[in-house]
């Protein structure tokens, strides 16, 4: 197995994140939820609430404003979608985006359950969204650009939907060096967050070569749960990505 299979590895995510929809574990897996704010949970449903698969808070990140257009690149259970609802208040729109059948299943019933009406879900790839060009103020994603086998494709589909000035606010998975190539072809750690982790520079210069401006990475401060079980965690960190589409 190699990593440079797109098709097997979009199949290997795939599986790891239905397993989690039906209630595997990934990426330290639904538990209590320490990512957010206290503030930022409050009254959200803890089944909702602690369905967490992220590694970082990208809606404080966002600032999210009243009215605005938010797209959620791997939606997965839907927690940062009905985080953004509630941001962008009922003359907004939250759009979650996702691969994975059992993650959007889960996700639309809880936003019917919820009342959620300024969500919706729609089934796609990263690499070619089912979004409008210049439809979307705000583009925020939670450790998911990490599992593409085409980031420079995804970075120019981000650019492609944001509307001129729109922003880019998402955590992920990064590097301050190369992986060794074990690594990068293990099909398990592809599924764990791991293996498709660019290295800061790479990815700094991919939103560039996309056409992005006011490029910004900043390394959280407290290591996910994940990457502790990782013997390169030394080397592989979570980050905040903020990005900005030229007017």
């Amino acid at each position: 197995m190699t990593a440079q299979n797109p098709t097997q590895i979009r199949e290997t995510v795939r599986e790891h994140y239905a397993a989690a929809a039906r209630g595997a574990s990934c990426c330290g897996g639904p538990g209590e939820n320490t990512l957010y704010p206290v503030n930022l949970m409050t009254e959200m449903p803890g089944e909702v609430a602690n369905f967490s698969l992220g590694c970082g808070d990208p809606i404080t990140l966002a600032g999210l404003q009243p009215g605005e257009i938010v797209l959620d690149l791997g939606s997965g259970g839907g927690l940062d979608c009905f985080l953004a609802a509630r941001k962008v208040g009922k003359d907004g729109r939250v759009i979650g985006v996702d691969m994975t059948s059992e993650m959007l299943e889960r996700a639309r019933m809880a936003a019917v359950r919820l009342g959620y009406a300024n969500v919706e879900f729609r089934q796609g790839y990263l690499e070619n969204l089912p979004v409008d060009p210049d439809s979307v103020d705000v583009v925020i994603s939670n450790c998911v650009i990490n599992l593409s086998p085409d980031k420079p494709q995804v970075f120019r589909e981000v650019l492609r939907v944001l509307k001129p000035c729109g922003r880019l606010a998402v955590s992920d998975i990064v590097t301050n060096g190369p992986l060794p190539e074990e690594l990068k072809n293990d099909m398990n750690a592809w599924g764990a967050c791991v293996a498709g982790a660019l290295d800061v520079s790479e990815y700094v210069q991919g939103l560039s070569n996309a056409g992005f401006t006011s490029i910004k990475v900043q390394p959280k401060g407290e290591v996910h749960e994940l990457l502790d079980a990782v013997a390169l965690r030394g080397s592989i960190f979570s980050a905040t990505i903020t990005a900005v589409k030229p007017g």
